[in-house]
């Protein structure tokens, strides 16, 4: 948790100063719907886009540093979102359910453990029908730095009980490391 909020101190180079083109792409498609979660939502970009095209949205990141930014950058652009301090692990402290829930870079942090317990986390704040859309790396990135890498076999077996997978598409992840961004994954994943 302190090398995330340390991080956010200065730039951090997922932190890319927009919304991520693939989140724009799923609202431009219509498959984001009703109240939105941002998990993990860092300095605000993606979670400050959709509430700029009408969506109640709500944002999380546990590090202080991330919100502080994020409530500023509100503040600057006039648009309302409820940006939290919390962690990802217990969304059923937030009290509310929404209708869709997005991930950009959250899930790839998690450990093994971890990861079961997101799921139950995540389902305790979806309702049912709601949908997870999860932007993380894939195994297909070949450069070493960054988290650790996903595959769509540990996608599924996270999300293997109480979900449907509507699809696991090959996706990029901008970043400040170069233009062409990294290689990833987006899952869209309904809760039963």
């Amino acid at each position: 948790m302190n090398f995330f909020n340390s991080a956010y101190e200065g730039t951090p180079p997922w932190d890319i100063g927009r919304p991520q083109k693939e989140f724009i792409q799923l609202a431009e498609n219509g498959e984001i719907s009703g109240r939105v979660l941002d998990a993990g939502c860092g300095t605000g970009e993606n979670a400050l886009y959709l509430a700029h095209l009408g969506f109640e949205v709500w944002g999380i990141d546990a590090a202080p540093s991330a919100i502080k930014k994020a409530k500023e950058k509100a503040k600057e652009r006039g648009i309302t979102v409820n940006f939290l301090v919390s962690g990802a692990l217990k969304l059923q402290l937030l009290q509310n359910k929404f209708d869709t829930v997005i991930d950009c870079g959250l899930f790839h942090v998690f450990s093994d453990e971890e990861r079961p317990i997101f799921a139950a986390s995540l389902s305790s704040a979806l309702h049912p029908g709601g949908k997870y859309f999860m932007l993380c790396f894939s195994e297909h990135e070949p450069r070493s730095y960054g988290p650790r890498r996903v595959t769509q076999a540990k996608i599924w077996a996270a999300f293997s009980k109480g979900w449907k997978i509507n699809y696991i598409r090959e996706a990029v992840l901008e970043t400040t490391f170069g233009s062409e961004g990294v290689k990833a994954w987006l899952s869209s994943i309904s809760r039963l």
